[in-house]
């Protein structure tokens, strides 16, 4: 099994999203700046995780959610998310 670093982004974001999503909107350029990667690329992961049900975004600067519980996530999900599983 080989782990990229969109799986460490998204691990991050996660994180993110749980910490300081009840204090303030947490937007891809707030996640570019936490991370240090490109807001495209956390645009990307976010839509990932999105698709898998892991997160809620909304457009303009509405920012991301977690769509379940942090503990009804595993790492096994995320990594189905942004790595390509066969």
């Amino acid at each position: 099994m080989q782990i990229t670093s969109k799986f460490t982004v998204a691990v991050h974001i996660l994180t993110c999203i749980d910490i300081f999503g009840g204090q303030m909107r947490v937007t891809s350029d707030f996640l570019s700046g936490s991370t240090g990667v490109n807001a495209v690329i956390v645009r990307n992961v976010l839509g990932q995780l999105r698709n898998a049900g892991i997160v809620e975004t909304r457009q303009g600067s509405g920012g991301a959610h977690l769509a379940k519980a942090l503990d009804e996530i595993t790492l096994y999900d995320i990594y189905k998310a942004v790595d390509c599983v066969d």
